[in-house]
């Protein structure tokens, strides 16, 4: 009993810990601009005055915003928990840890411009201002933490001061498309600026723009942060093989061992079986990868990341286990494809087109699966925050957002504890996946046969 209320405690504190954190990002996510997911959803910015929704609007009515806006007449969009939930789990090029944020190296090309290599600190980012610069370098400005660049190529290419964002949906087309464009404003007037190249084919709202984003962004720096703790864990644990072979497992070993061990006799073996050894490395990468990764981005104070979350992660450790499975695959595996004994010509020509999609349904499910569990944890948990601004109406009915913050608090609470299991139970599902497609790619025939 003492050990069960000890656990609980430890839940409740990190959740409530994960709340006051997240409530920042919900904050954040209120005045935010549009981030590379939210385009692809279409997610509509917040409230504008009349004059900035009419697509050019009179350059006096402009410049009268402008001036309401730098005398501190601007009044707050209204709170959307859509925009805070999807600000929280975007990937932004600045660590964002509470109201800090810290500066990462920007690797930006443009066909018509080259390379520009500098510090995101050079935007001169605002931390008053949810992340954004108020400098532009190069034509590139920081909006709300991601890098944008300017449409227009007459404006300046050096360092300049600009002034604040805004984010209105327009027509972008002759058939009246409409999608959410930001702008900076600068010098009175205001250009419109184009998110990075995204090699989607506009499936999430993104496409070819006129530059390319290769920057340590925050899911970058998180994998690298994972990528040293797992090689020094690991590197010492080897260590201590090495020094003292065949005594008792100490210290971390006595967590780590036993999973290596699961993931070998629950996992490598029955699906694989006999050739298990040599898959081993690949399994292990992938189980302690992902199980490092999704705890990672649970913890609050270490900025939050969401790299399992993020689709293009998913579809690179998809794309490795596909190339791992098909270059392995036998006569057997292949034959099962294109030409599946012991049925008659016609059912084969049905038969083996599903079998070929099967090659890429495959990596696709698997990238999908995790994406969407993952991201879904982080979505449910800010949606439940935002609850408190929606009903106290972001500070205008107090009571009613003390009121709302219980519910809110004990939903989160359940939320987070359930991602915690959720975390090891992807990273398993994943793992155990990728060795059943090994398996059925690398089984011996007279094995299959003898089963039946």
């Amino acid at each position: 009993m003492y050990k069960v209320f000890k656990y609980s405690l430890f839940v409740a504190i990190f959740s409530v810990t994960r709340l006051f954190a997240q409530q920042h990002a919900a904050e954040m996510g209120a005045n935010a601009g549009q981030d590379t997911l939210a385009h692809s959803v279409n997610i509509p910015s917040g409230a504008h005055s009349a004059a900035e929704e009419v697509h050019g609007a009179e350059p006096a009515v402009m410049d009268a915003n402008h001036a309401e806006h730098a005398a501190g007449g601007h009044e707050e969009a209204e709170f959307k928990a859509d925009e805070a939930a999807f600000h929280h789990i975007s990937d932004l090029n600045v660590y964002s840890i509470g109201p800090w944020n810290l500066p990462l190296p920007c690797m930006l090309y443009a066909p018509n411009k080259g390379w520009s290599l500098f510090s995101s600190s050079k935007f001169g980012i605002d931390n008053a201002h949810h992340g954004s610069g108020h400098k532009a370098i190069d034509g590139y400005v920081l909006n709300h933490g991601k890098v944008m660049r300017v449409k227009d190529p007459n404006f300046p290419q050096t360092e300049v001061e600009v002034g604040h964002f805004t984010t209105r949906e327009e027509a972008i087309d002759e058939k009246g498309t409409k999608k959410d464009v930001s702008y900076v404003e600068y010098n009175g007037a205001e250009y419109a600026l184009e998110h990075q190249s995204t090699a989607d084919g506009g499936l999430f709202g993104g496409g070819i723009t006129n530059f390319y984003d290769f920057s340590i962004t925050k899911n970058v720096a998180g994998m690298f942060l994972i990528l040293a703790l797992l090689s020094w864990l690991f590197l010492s644990m080897a260590k201590k093989y090495k020094s003292a072979p065949g005594t008792a497992p100490t210290g971390i070993q006595k967590l780590i061992e036993p999973l290596i061990m699961f993931i070998k006799e629950e996992v490598a073996i029955p699906f694989i079986g006999a050739k298990h050894e040599r898959f081993m490395p690949l399994l292990l990468s992938l189980f302690f990868l992902i199980l490092a990764l999704n705890l990672f981005g649970q913890i609050p104070f270490f900025g939050g990341t969401n790299v399992t979350g993020n689709l293009g992660f998913t579809v690179v450790l998809a794309i490795i286990v596909t190339l791992v499975v098909n270059f392995n695959g036998n006569k057997h595996y292949w034959q099962h494809i294109f030409n599946m004994p012991g049925i008659p010509g016609w059912v084969k020509f049905l038969i083996t087109p599903i079998e070929v999609l099967s090659i890429f349904i495959k990596p696709l499910t698997l990238s999908l699966r995790l994406f969407a569990n993952i991201t879904a944890g982080h979505i449910v948990i800010l949606v439940f925050i935002s609850l408190i601004f929606m009903f106290g109406k972001s500070g205008a009915n107090p009571g009613a957002a003390w009121g709302a913050s219980v519910a809110s608090v004990l939903l989160a609470l359940f939320i987070s504890a359930i991602e915690l299991l959720v975390a090891f139970i992807q990273a398993y599902v994943f793992t155990l996946l990728t060795a059943s497609y090994i398996g059925a790619a690398t089984e011996e025939h007279h094995a299959h046969e003898a089963e039946h």
